[in-house]
């Protein structure tokens, strides 16, 4: 069969990532006639509440994955830092696509930047991970949840109910939105979530079909970076929603792992800084899980 729909969310940027998806696979597979599926998830209607409150991150997938089991869909398009470490069974996680930039932007109308701001001030981010670097570096600031696409977080920055919000720089440039003051937030202080900046792509595991297409769009080099940093994610229990944030970086064959698991204000923070063979780097993640748990993380994560 020459036809593939896509699963994927309704707003501009799961549109413009699914689009991309779309693109390549026409590129590299001519014959094809690609249509998307858009769809509204729990996790876009939920507005008024924390993620952790109604379910997770998760909530974002599983309207997505219901329509792939169900055949109504062939792909479901998905940021990867969305995703939990386990597919649900018979759907496979079968490529990424080349990592764009992984940092965090922080954003302010002015271009105040975090020790710029007075005591008190309020930054805009609903991740317990931003939150809890944040307020490791910056205690004298608050921070302020607020959830919705990335115009509506802009649009509270600009509008000054708070004078900074924190957005992945992917997101703002696949989207293509001109800022006059944005800063990285970099390492050592700032690690991204597992998996920032990639877009994966999910089908059901027993579509041969599909999964062959796709290899041509697999970025083998992201694919190791990825591999090690979700696996930092499997090892301690799985859940995208905890303050766990991981960068692998790849030079060569060898590979580097940064993980920090910290608490919600930041003062209990535990980091590891792991190096490995690229071929092993899932078994890197796991380790540096492992390091992590050894080191106390339960004792943060029962404060969760």
């Amino acid at each position: 069969m020459n036809e593939i729909r896509i699963a994927t969310r309704k707003s501009r940027l799961a549109l413009w990532q699914s689009e991309y998806v779309a693109e390549a696979l026409t590129a590299t597979h001519p014959e094809l006639s690609v249509d998307l599926l858009p769809m509204s998830t729990r996790g876009d209607e939920v507005l008024d509440r924390s993620l952790a409150e109604i379910g997770g991150k998760g909530l974002f997938l599983k309207e997505l994955e219901k329509a792939l089991i169900d055949g109504r869909a062939d792909l479901a398009v998905h940021s990867l830092k969305d995703v939990p470490a386990e597919s649900p069974q018979g759907l496979v996680l079968a490529a990424v696509m080349p990592r764009a930039d992984w940092a965090d932007l922080w954003l302010s109308r002015d271009g105040q930047l975090p020790q710029d701001l007075p005591e008190g001030s309020r930054v805009g981010t609903s991740s317990l991970r931003r939150q809890s670097q944040l307020l490791r570096r910056f205690p004298h600031l608050q921070v302020e949840p607020i959830r919705g696409n990335v115009e509506t977080r802009l649009g509270k920055m600009r509008s000054g109910e708070v004078s900074a919000v924190i957005l992945a720089a992917a997101g703002i440039d696949r989207l293509g939105i001109d800022l006059h003051h944005r800063t990285p937030l970099q390492p050592p202080d700032f690690l991204p979530a597992p998996g920032q900046g990639v877009i994966v792509i999910q089908c059901r595991e027993d579509d041969r079909q599909t999964r062959a297409r796709l290899e041509a769009l697999h970025c083998p080099l992201t694919g190791a970076q990825v591999s090690a940093e979700r696996a930092v994610v499997a090892e301690l229990g799985g859940d995208c929603r905890m303050p766990l944030a991981a960068l692998a970086e790849v030079s060569g064959d060898r590979i580097r792992l940064r993980a920090r698991l910290a608490s919600p204000n930041g003062q209990d923070c535990l980091d590891v800084d792991l190096q490995g063979a690229k071929a092993q780097s899932e078994s890197l993640g796991r380790q540096a899980g492992q390091e992590l748990l050894e080191r106390g993380g339960m004792r943060i994560l029962s404060q969760l």
